[in-house]
């Protein structure tokens, strides 16, 4: 059940540390109120269908650069587009790609642990970090970063690049998004399907992380609900079915 309050959700006079996910920051940019009643009442957004096929490429792609970095060798894929990196070999490897684990810090004005769960880490000749995202998609024309909907991808890389700062480790500003698209252009399917693989480069900037964090804690330290936000298509939803209800009362009148 998602309208069910938890121990997931926010308590205003708890000393206790909050966590407080990747993903669950981009939902308060998206839309405040949404994020309000899902943290401090348990009521959430119903989940979505899983994209199974994604996360089977993104375990393939685990898999292909954890052989390169077990071998400390260059991808292909960084020959190809001249990184000048390798996978990044780490104990807590696997700890960071773990899903509500991941990259964690304890951020004290705020008193949330805020964490998220990476795909990859490169560094480069200089003992930088890249962060490295795995995306995949099946579309027509030019692989970008360009449409409105990415800016989600990109706040994803910039959480992750805050993280691993506040971590003390040396982070370059570009993140990449290892983007694998499927072929539709091929005779036949025959049990298998076969993508193009692009590298893209983002120059990050992680200055909105921290006054986004104190905005969060004061939405969630309110006694006030946010205003629904004309952007999200649930509150559209709420909004005209709350239109439909008074119809309805007045018709009982």
């Amino acid at each position: 059940m998602f309208y069910q309050k938890s121990k997931y959700t926010y308590q205003p006079d708890s000393r206790q540390p909050f966590k407080l996910s990747r993903s669950k920051i981009d939902a308060f940019l998206k839309c405040p109120r949404c994020f309000y009643l899902d943290r401090r009442f348990g009521i959430g957004q119903p989940p979505g269908f899983p994209f199974t096929l994604n996360s089977a490429v993104d375990a393939l792609l685990k898999k292909e650069f954890d052989a390169h970095r077990a071998a400390a060798t260059q991808h292909p894929l960084m020959e190809h587009y001249g990184v000048n990196a390798k996978p990044f070999d780490h104990p807590n490897m696997n700890t960071w790609r773990e899903n509500f684990e991941g990259i964690r810090y304890h951020h004290q004005p705020t008193n949330f642990i805020v964490f998220g769960a990476i795909d990859d880490i490169w560094i480069n000749s200089q003992g930088e970090l890249h962060i490295v995202d795995y995306k995949a998609t099946a579309k027509e024309g030019e692989i970008s970063l360009n449409a409105d909907w990415q800016i989600s991808y990109k706040r994803q890389a910039e959480v992750y690049q805050w993280l691993f700062r506040r971590n003390d480790f040396k982070v370059s500003s570009i993140a990449y998004f290892v983007y694998v698209n499927g072929r539709k252009d091929l005779e036949a399917f025959d049990a298998k399907l076969e993508f193009d693989v692009h590298l893209l480069p983002y120059e990050g900037n992680d200055s909105w992380v921290e006054p986004t964090l104190m905005k969060i804690k004061q939405t969630l330290d309110s006694e006030t609900i946010p205003p629904h936000s004309d952007e999200c298509e649930y509150c559209a939803y709420l909004k005209e079915l709350e239109k439909v209800r008074e119809i309805d009362v007045l018709k009982q009148i």
